[in-house]
């Protein structure tokens, strides 16, 4: 994703790529990270939302974000 410069900016990013597929990796403490695939789902003021890619035996598993984290690098978003 291009460094975006305001979170008004990311929001309608985020908001064009709904229904894309998408990873996102979470940076944790520790040098640990988190990796999720999915769809971007839904939008809302201060979130966004990814339908995760887990599997059928597991069912829909959502997890959610906030703009936030993208505009503090806490989660990077790579769209497919």
């Amino acid at each position: 994703m291009v460094i975006e410069k305001n979170l008004t900016q990311i929001r309608q990013y985020i908001t064009e790529q709904v229904g894309k597929e998408v990873r996102l990796e979470s940076n944790k403490r520790h040098n640990k990270s988190t990796v999720n695939e999915g769809i971007i789902a839904n939008v809302y003021p201060s979130i966004f939302t990814i339908e995760l890619n887990r599997g059928k035996e597991t069912g829909v598993k959502t997890a959610s974000y906030s703009y936030t984290d993208l505009l503090t690098n806490s989660v990077e978003l790579l769209v497919r």
